[in-house]
């Protein structure tokens, strides 16, 4: 039985999304890489929105420019060797591997494909997490939190939300971000 992850970088006061519409708040350096590259061992599907999928759609052919280091090429394999779902009313066609549209978000048919998982599945993208939440269907979330104060934008938590949650791990990178990993306190 797998679990819905939400994960995502995030400005130290908690937006994943800045009110530029960036979301880099932390040095994705080697050492971010391999840690989500190993991270990605134990996740089995990402589900994405269409503008995250967009966003991570370099992964697909990024191992293919001679110019990035090695550690992109890595990450790219580990990348695309995940299965990806991507919600969305207005995308056509996918351009990546591995990948399948789905016209809109159904609560119910998500925890039970979670459930029949062998592999974690992650959700990402504050909208459509924002779902999952509300929902009550996520079981744990990992917000990596970057040395910046954004100072507005679209937040990692929906507004309103009302989360008891337990620590379970964290880990600190060189670059001055933390990754944190909370699930549901039961």
């Amino acid at each position: 039985m797998g679990s819905l992850i939400y994960s995502m970088i995030t400005s130290l006061d908690g937006y994943a999304i800045g009110p530029d519409g960036s979301s880099e708040f932390l040095d994705v350096d080697q050492e971010v890489h391999d840690f989500f590259a190993e991270q990605m061992n134990s996740f089995g599907t990402f589900l994405y929105g269409r503008r995250m999928y967009e966003t991570m759609l370099f992964w697909e052919t990024a191992h293919l420019d001679p110019d990035y280091p090695p550690f992109i090429a890595d990450f790219a394999r580990a990348w695309q060797a995940i299965d990806k779902v991507v919600y969305s009313r207005t995308l056509e066609d996918v351009a990546s591997e591995r990948t399948r549209i789905e016209r809109s978000f159904e609560p119910e048919e998500v925890r039970a494909f979670v459930t029949a998982a062998d592999l974690d599945v992650t959700i990402d993208g504050p909208e459509l997490a924002a779902q999952a939440i509300r929902a009550g269907i996520a079981d744990e979330f990992q917000p990596i939190v970057g040395p910046v104060v954004a100072g507005g934008g679209t937040p990692f938590f929906p507004a309103g939300t009302n989360l008891a949650l337990e620590l379970l791990n964290e880990y600190r990178f060189a670059s001055g971000g933390v990754w944190l990993r909370y699930r549901l306190q039961l």
